[in-house]
């Protein structure tokens, strides 16, 4: 064996396999689908996950929970965690907390729990306050401001009831 030939016989661009185009092609008559049988017929492509007749996988294995759709995703940061991060007077917005990786991820709302205590004055913006952290939030002497933002479908739905009363 000679290096050059490694190589050899390996093509960027590989010629397709044309069939049913006559027997000197060596892929006549049938066309490669053989004789009779499921394969042969017209339409016989199977479904992608078809697992020849056993019970499909996504069938047997337990389905758990629910998913909801419509849910809206909600990052949540505690009044403890914003105390340690921020300096008296600060302004904690969505891209600060951001910056301070206190909000990871893609979001939809941002809420804040009352979890630690809260000991500096600083003005806080998020689309939700847990009761407990708006009493902190007061009790330290700072500002809250509630974002617009989507709102929860009970919401949207009481609102609507109201509206037609």
């Amino acid at each position: 064996m000679i290096l050059n030939d490694v190589h050899r016989g390996i093509k960027k661009h590989k010629k397709r396999k044309r069939i049913g185009r006559g027997p000197g092609s060596g892929h006549g008559k049938t066309a490669g689908r053989g004789h009779k049988g499921q394969g042969s017929r017209a339409g016989s492509s199977s479904h992608v996950t078809f697992q020849g007749g056993t019970m499909p996988m996504i069938r047997r294995v337990p389905k758990r929970g629910f998913n909801n759709r419509w849910g809206l995703t909600v990052a949540v940061v505690n009044v403890g965690q914003i105390d340690q991060a921020f300096e008296a007077g600060e302004e904690v917005s969505l891209e600060t907390l951001s910056a301070k990786n206190l909000a990871k991820g893609r979001f939809d709302v941002l809420k804040i729990l009352g979890d630690g205590e809260l000991s500096k004055k600083l003005k806080i913006s998020a689309h939700r306050f847990s009761k407990s952290a708006a009493e902190k939030i007061e009790k330290a002497g700072g500002e809250m401001v509630v974002l617009p933002g989507k709102t929860p479908v009970k919401e949207k739905q009481l609102a609507a009831r109201k509206a037609k009363s």
